[in-house]
């Protein structure tokens, strides 16, 4: 944009945005505004507008462009040109009165906010800012937003404040709370029963708390402090005032995790805390869920902001065990997004507890620990209703996936065994009359432990996999899929007890053999094979049935070509049955030839064959699979498994004549110079040499 355009222009733009029905208008007016907001010339054409105040669409996008503009452009003015700026947003900010929209004070707040914090000749800015708009009441809705927004920005990526600049702006703001703090316990009384202006209250002191410059001796015996709690504490309170409360006790107590600094506030923040179960008891029994989630933020925000202390005086104090009680009661909520804010404490306290490696202590934590996973394994039962296998992609889907993340971190508290046990113990107690979903929910929590167990371990896993084996094909298919999956996980556990391997495969065979059930047959039968090689050769030849019947199960890519590693990791088939595999295999690879996994498991049967063959020698057994896809006799692949005749030696002969169009096997004519050979130039001794 070369020239200045005349606000008639850029009325008739903005008109064409917002009330053209024609789309191609609209399109064509929303290109030409956003290039006038890149132009130097934007700056005087959003103040105009401002002044005019003809419509709402004009000042919102005035204001917007004000913003942008201090926001990402302020290098555009001159020094000299600040102050003159920093007056004309003032003196738009004087016009704003009750009836102003939310949104035009949203963004006339926000670029003076970024103003401030970039104009580093603007000392004092909040005392500036109280001196103007705090006498007025008709102000007072702008001067609470610019005060929230102002902490906010100090962190901003979009303004890119230097490291000194911000120490200097955060100390500004911890002169002039004790001023802050006075304006805003005067608008509680003031305003007492204005759930809005008590919300916006909340506000301002959430933003001043999550940058720490409320010195806590000005705070901690004041209304200021009492008021969230309080809100919190009612059951009536209204739903946005309840969020705002919660959302201001959870930046106090991030602030005061710093305790060497914040000792009083915290236990003032802890006192009150403690007050709050029966309120939450309340959202539980009205079925509130927004509220039980604003409650189980706050109890998590000071668990882990006390975390420190529960560890280093335990049931102590803040160290009380009370914090982990009201997180066990939230975790105990009927629905499972309560639970899961929770998640990131246990991460926290296994972390801790493991770095500590005392014994002593993962005794005082386990029974907590016993607790969460049983509570979690209820929140991992499906919907009675549920048709099919679990679904890993959704929303439940994911939860139940973080779950088995977070019981691999915790389980070494309360020992893998007893949590396999404890499992087990709810398998055995249920009844005839017990829905589907309870059990396959205690197998999904074996399974996220299963590979933790020692093979040692003869008392419950033998029970287990004789519950699982002996399932019958009546069973859910939930119930069958979570089963094939633990059974995969026991792979190690399985390698020590050898006398379980041919149920434990014919188990995954009949798996394969239902649609629903095969991919995971094959996952796991895959799992087997690499942990159970050394007892894989005399089940070489049920694998080779396997793999023949491969393309009747309905297998994904992946669990295709897993199938078919787990016949290559089995070992290098027996000469009798050489043959047979040669024969076998290529058909299922025609399915995936084209794919990196294929070409992968082409070079693995390679080697299988004879690892002791060079690459040479598996580069030509790799051609001949790829040949054998195209309809070439297998015979030169047998000799090579057989280890004659020597690679210089073997040719590859087609079993038809090709069509026209078909790919000739021998070239017709001499590879130029550079070109690769299909054939070997040089003797057997000389490539064997590599």
């Amino acid at each position: 944009m070369e020239q200045i355009p005349s606000l008639e222009t850029v009325t008739q733009a903005l008109q064409a945005l917002y009330n053209n029905p024609d789309v191609v208008g609209k399109e064509k007016a929303s290109v030409w505004l956003g290039e006038l907001q890149k132009s130097v010339f934007a700056w005087q054409i959003a103040d105009q507008l401002l002044r005019l105040n003809q419509s709402l669409e004009s000042c919102y996008f005035a204001a917007q462009t004000m913003r942008t503009k201090i926001q990402y452009a302020f290098h555009e003015l001159p020094q000299t040109s600040h102050q003159s700026l920093r007056d004309s947003l003032l003196e738009h900010a004087g016009k704003i009165n009750p009836d102003t929209p939310p949104v035009i004070i949203t963004q006339l707040s926000l670029a003076l906010a970024d103003l401030a914090l970039q104009m580093a000749t603007w000392h004092g800015a909040v005392g500036d800012l109280l001196q103007k708009f705090g006498t007025n009441t008709q102000h007072l809705q702008f001067l609470l937003e610019v005060l929230t927004v102002l902490p906010e920005e100090i962190n901003s990526r979009s303004l890119r404040l230097g490291a000194n600049r911000r120490l200097e702006v955060t100390e500004e703001l911890k002169q002039a709370c004790p001023v802050v703090l006075q304006l805003l316990e005067a608008c509680l009384e003031t305003c007492d029963g204005n759930d809005r202006v008590q919300a916006k209250v909340f506000r301002v002191l959430a933003s001043w708390f999550s940058v720490a410059v409320i010195p806590q001796e000005h705070i901690v015996n004041t209304k200021l402090m009492q008021a969230p709690i309080q809100a919190l504490a009612s059951r009536e309170c209204p739903s946005q005032l309840h969020e705002t409360a919660s959302d201001c006790i959870c930046a106090a107590l991030y602030c005061a995790e710093d305790l060497e600094k914040q000792q009083l506030l915290a236990q003032i923040l802890f006192d009150g805390v403690q007050t709050l179960p029966d309120s939450y008891h309340w959202s539980v029994a009205d079925e509130d869920s927004d509220k039980s989630v604003n409650y189980c933020r706050v109890f998590t925000e000071m668990a882990e902001s006390f975390l420190d202390e529960i560890m280093k005086t335990p049931n102590q104090g803040l160290g009380s065990f009370t914090t982990m009680e009201l997180l066990l009661t939230c975790v105990g909520h009927y629905l499972y997004e309560v639970a899961e804010i929770t998640f990131n404490f246990w991460y926290r306290l296994s972390e801790d507890l493991y770095q500590r490696n005392s014994k002593d202590l993962n005794e005082i934590y386990r029974p907590y620990i016993q607790r969460l996973i049983v509570a979690l394994c209820q929140h991992c039962q499906m919907d009675p209703d549920h048709d099919g296998v679990p679904d890993e992609t959704g929303d439940f889907g994911e939860f139940r996936l973080r779950v088995s993340e977070l019981i691999k971190d915790v389980v070494f508290i309360v020992g893998s065994s007893h949590c396999f046990s404890q499992m087990f113990d709810n398998l055995k107690s249920q009844s005839s009359v017990t829905s589907w979903e309870t059990s396959e929910a205690s197998l999904f929590i074996m399974s996220a432990v299963a590979k933790n167990i020692l093979p040692e371990e003869n008392e419950i896993v033998p029970q287990v996999l004789e519950a699982i084996l002996t399932l019958p094909d009546t069973a859910h298919i939930a119930v069958r899929f979570t089963s094939i999956h633990l059974i995969g996980e026991l792979c190690e556990w399985i390698e020590r007890h050898p006398q379980f391997l041919d149920p434990v495969l014919q188990f995954l065979l009949n798996g394969l053999q239902h649609a629903s059930l095969a991919s995971a047959a094959a996952n796991s039968l895959q799992n087997i094979s690499t942990q159970c090689r050394d007892h894989m050769t005399e089940h070489f030849e049920g694998l080779v049935h396997i793999v023949q019947a491969m393309d009747t199960f309905n297998l994904s890519g992946d669990a295709a070509i897993g199938l078919l590693k787990a016949r290559v990791i089995a070992g290098p088939p027996p000469p009798c049955c050489q043959a047979a595999v040669c024969c076998v295999l290529p058909a299922p690879l025609a399915n995936t030839v084209n794919t990196p996994q294929a070409l992968t498991t082409c070079h693995r049967l390679a080697a299988a064959f004879n690892p002791e063959r060079t690459l040479i020698s598996r580069w030509f057994t790799l051609c001949t699979l790829h040949l054998t896809l195209q309809g070439f006799e297998p015979t030169a692949l047998i000799h090579m498994a057989s280890g004659s005749p020597a690679v210089g030696e073997f040719h590859l002969m087609p079993t038809h004549s090709p069509a026209v169009g078909e790919p000739h096997l021998m070239p017709t004519h001499s590879p130029a110079v550079g070109e690769p050979h299909l054939m070997p130039t040089h003797s057997h001794s000389q490539s064997s040499s590599r």
